[in-house]
């Protein structure tokens, strides 16, 4: 679900290796995710009926 997101954002994920979820960056309403791909890693920020925020980590 989170590959899909982020790629309708326009990010490249070509193989979704697996999320996990950072404890300590995420909030009740606010959930942040590090999504691992195999060309690259995000940390996707997700709230409630609002686009996904998308770093990239490497």
């Amino acid at each position: 679900m989170l590959a899909a997101q982020i790629r309708m954002q326009g990010f490249a994920c070509d193989k979704p290796l697996g999320a996990v979820r950072d404890r300590q960056r995420s909030k009740p309403d606010h959930a942040v995710w590090v999504l691992k791909c195999g060309n690259a890693t995000y940390r996707v920020s997700r709230a409630p009926d609002m686009a996904a925020k998308v770093e990239p980590l490497r």
